[in-house]
């Protein structure tokens, strides 16, 4: 059993997702939620996006971390922000030791949705049809999760691939 933390970073919610992964069946849902930054200075948001990974990780003791990378659409200095907001979660998460795995934002749509350039209200949807939830999460949890499904998904073919290049090395 494996517990994977997703991270949705960024400088005013930063959204966290966890899900179980049990061999042989579906990514089970454990928690989700946002942390929300109040302070008004940069340095203060950026503490407060540390505080809140360290407790989070402290918490549910995941063991693996999936966090979105950043890219730069239209505002450099948003981008800027988002990627300081991304590094105190990087650098919470290196503190405690976790095997960080970093994918684009397309590359976690593609995987839920199908589609890389997916709103975030399919993304809201899917993740509800995949993890079996009542209801959707807010945007930002709901991207995190995403994320850690994303993960789920890459480290489920990374194990088959595996395991099937040992099967043809057997019997070679």
């Amino acid at each position: 059993m494996t517990t994977v933390l997703g991270i949705d970073p960024g400088s005013r919610i930063t959204g966290f997702g966890l899900v179980e992964l049990v061999t042989g069946s579906r990514p089970r849902y454990l928690a989700s939620g946002c942390i929300r930054v109040e302070s008004e200075t940069l340095p203060q948001r950026l503490h407060e996006i540390y505080m809140g990974v360290c407790s989070i990780v402290n918490t549910y003791s995941p063991q693996e971390v999936a966090i979105e990378k950043v890219f730069v659409k239209n505002n450099v200095d948003s981008a800027l922000k988002l990627g300081q907001a991304r590094g105190a979660a990087l650098v919470a998460l290196s503190s405690c030791e976790l095997a960080v795995h970093e994918y684009a934002p397309a590359e976690i749509k593609q995987a839920i949705v199908g589609r890389g350039n997916a709103a975030k209200s399919q993304i809201q949807h899917m993740v509800c049809a995949l993890l079996s939830l009542p209801t959707p999460p807010q945007a930002d949890a709901a991207d995190a999760l995403a994320a850690a499904l994303c993960h789920a998904f890459a480290r489920g073919n990374r194990t088959r691939r595996a395991e099937a290049l040992a099967a043809s090395e057997a019997s070679a």
